[in-house]
């Protein structure tokens, strides 16, 4: 266990910041998934513009890193021009 103030205060910022990047990680892989899974061109279509907000996101704050961003926005773009 930590012996500082200061140094106990960051353990709690940390765990706090944890769980938020967390939940805003295990969202994205959702929307992915959920993306993904989708068989109607008119419906990914519709989806991948807040699937790409959520992406950039989530690269600006460094949850995730900007080229696996990036990635999987290009995946997705070619999962859609797939669809029929």
């Amino acid at each position: 266990m930590a012996n500082h103030k200061s140094s106990i205060k960051r353990i709690r910022q940390e765990e706090k910041r944890r769980l938020h990047n967390r939940y805003y990680a295990k969202t994205m892989r959702n929307a992915v998934r959920k993306l993904r899974a989708t068989n109607d061109k008119a419906t990914a279509v519709e989806l991948y513009p807040s699937v790409q907000k959520i992406l950039d996101k989530l690269a600006k704050v460094n949850i995730i890193h900007a080229n696996k961003a990036a990635n999987l926005k290009s995946k997705l773009a070619k999962h859609i021009q797939k669809l029929g």
